[in-house]
C-alpha cells in the first residue's frame, strides 16, 4: 500500500482578513504556546471580525485557549487593541 502525498496548501493573500488576523495571534505566540490554540484562536477571532462570532475576551474561553505568562483579561486587552488597527 502506498501513500499518497498531502494536498498543497494555498496562503491566504496578504492583504487578507484572514492573514491580518491569524498573524495579530502568531505574534502572541509566548503567551499561547500551543500552535493548536493559536490556529483555534486565530479562526474565533476571524469569525468575530466578520460579525459571527464572539469578542476576544470571550473566544478565549469558550475556545479553551491555554495562556502562559498573562492574565486572559490582559491578553485580551492586547488582542481588541491589535483589531482596532485593522
Amino acid at each position: 500500500m502506498a501513500t499518497l502525498p498531502p494536498p498543497g496548501v494555498k496562503e491566504f493573500p496578504a492583504d487578507s482578513l484572514e492573514k491580518k488576523v491569524y498573524g495579530i495571534v502568531e505574534t502572541l505566540s509566548q503567551y499561547i504556546p500551543v500552535p493548536n490554540d493559536r490556529n483555534r484562536l486565530g479562526y474565533c477571532l476571524f469569525k468575530y471580525m466578520i460579525g459571527e462570532g464572539d469578542e476576544p475576551k470571550i473566544a478565549l474561553k469558550s475556545a479553551k485557549i491555554n495562556v502562559e505568562g498573562i492574565s486572559t483579561k490582559d491578553l485580551a486587552k492586547k488582542i481588541d487593541e491589535e483589531l482596532k488597527k485593522i
